[in-house]
């Protein structure tokens, strides 16, 4: 179930679920015809292209709710697992499988379809795939290089081309329709029937092109929730609206030194900024990703209060700003940048002020710098494992 495990579905019902699913795609299969060797291996013979339609379909019904939902900001690309290319196993793969399919006349879901049915062609192609399986594992070691060969990374098509998703979804559509046609031509010929472009079927799926058509056209010509979102942002920052409260950089030391626990410090730069020097006890979140949902679970909560800081303290205003956007009110904009802060108190020189004022502040930031080291070490060690080492025990009487 992908997402919704663990968060919605425990890890122990989504097998549950897994069955049903599975036990209901199964069964779409069979209705559809799938069981069949006939009507699977016309694509091959040009009488049938229910295959080929099917799949079509699915695709491309995919590839728009994935384009659509992105753009709602109801789901993160980003963290969708893409197959690595390995370009000589794709191949030779591509090969084999496409061989097995044009004999046997199944493909390994379809055939666990009419297996499961009660076909025995359907229990002999399980069977074989059973063996080609076992061979595959046991002769492994000698086809280890070729299967890693060519390694070309998590390739996607639109990146390869220089487009965006949105345009190759609509290049895909368009791609679809075509193969849908001409498929649909060449099935009569084959199958000596007169092409009718003005039936009911026809009229279904030129309604079903163009509600696909207009979703990708609106994700086009539309802005994005992050987008809708930074406009919305700009419009009050430009207004003068929307002041953040701040946070001075003495007093978020102080406060770290004695209740670190009701803070959340996040610095919303780079990752390699972060890397480099960053406020014991902050999490970073960069702040182009700081919309993204999977962030926002760290930022809105109830029990503590955002600090926000950054290379700039526009960066620290903005993210107070989004934080807001999306419920959270109760946040900081430190007054200091990162590098300030450094400065202020972890490269601070040894020799302290004469002046009785600045002297005193000099020796709270030294010990704070001191204290804060401390918490840092204390709290990163709190995600680290437990390490348990292993004791010899001496038996027999001392």
């Amino acid at each position: 179930m992908g997402p919704l495990v663990p968060d919605i579905i425990s890890n122990e019902f989504n097998f549950i679920i897994a069955i049903i699913v599975g036990m209901g795609f199964g069964f779409a299969l069979e209705q559809a015809g799938f069981g069949s060797t006939r009507k699977l291996v016309g694509l091959f013979y040009g009488y049938d292209f229910t295959v080929l339609k099917v799949f079509f379909t699915a695709g491309v019904t995919a590839m728009v709710g994935i384009t659509l939902l992105n753009h709602l900001g109801m789901l993160d690309v980003d963290i969708i697992f893409v197959n690595p290319t390995f370009l000589w196993a794709a191949i030779i793969g591509g090969v084999i499988m496409g061989g097995g399919f044009i004999i046997g006349g199944f493909c390994p879901g379809t055939s666990v379809v009419a297996a499961a049915s009660g076909k025995i062609d359907g229990w002999a192609f399980v069977f074989g795939a059973g063996l080609g399986i076992f061979a595959f594992v046991e002769g492994y070691p000698l086809i280890k290089d070729l299967m890693v060969a060519e390694n070309l990374g998590d390739l996607l098509v639109f990146e390869m081309m220089g487009i965006s998703r949105e345009a190759f979804a609509l290049i895909m559509v368009f791609v679809a329709t075509g193969a849908f046609v001409g498929v649909t031509i060449i099935e009569n010929k084959v199958n000596n029937k007169t092409t009718q472009w003005l039936n009911k079927d026809i009229s279904k799926y030129s309604i079903s092109v163009g509600i696909a058509l207009l979703i990708i056209v609106t994700t086009m010509i539309t802005p994005t929730r992050g987008e809708l979102m930074n406009q919305r942002i700009d419009a009050k920052l430009a207004a003068g609206e929307c002041q953040p409260k701040l946070m001075e950089a003495d007093k978020l030391a102080y406060e770290l030194m004695h209740q670190y626990y009701l803070y959340n410090v996040i610095d919303v730069r780079s990752p390699e900024e972060f890397k480099a020097f960053h406020i014991p006890t902050a999490i970073n979140i960069p702040l182009e990703e700081l919309h993204k949902s999977e962030n926002i679970s760290r930022v809105v909560q109830n029990i503590k209060t955002n600090v926000f800081y950054g290379a700039s303290f526009e960066q620290a205003q903005r993210a107070c700003l989004v934080s807001k956007y999306h419920g959270k009110a109760d946040n900081f904009a430190l007054n200091s940048t990162a590098n300030e802060f450094n400065s202020n108190f972890f490269l601070l020189t040894d020799e302290e002020p004469i002046d009785k004022t600045a002297n005193e502040v000099y020796i709270f930031r030294k010990q704070a710098a001191e204290k804060l080291k401390e918490i840092g070490e204390a709290v990163a060690n709190l995600d680290k494992p437990v390490v348990k080492k292993a004791k010899r025990v001496q038996g027999g009487c001392s």
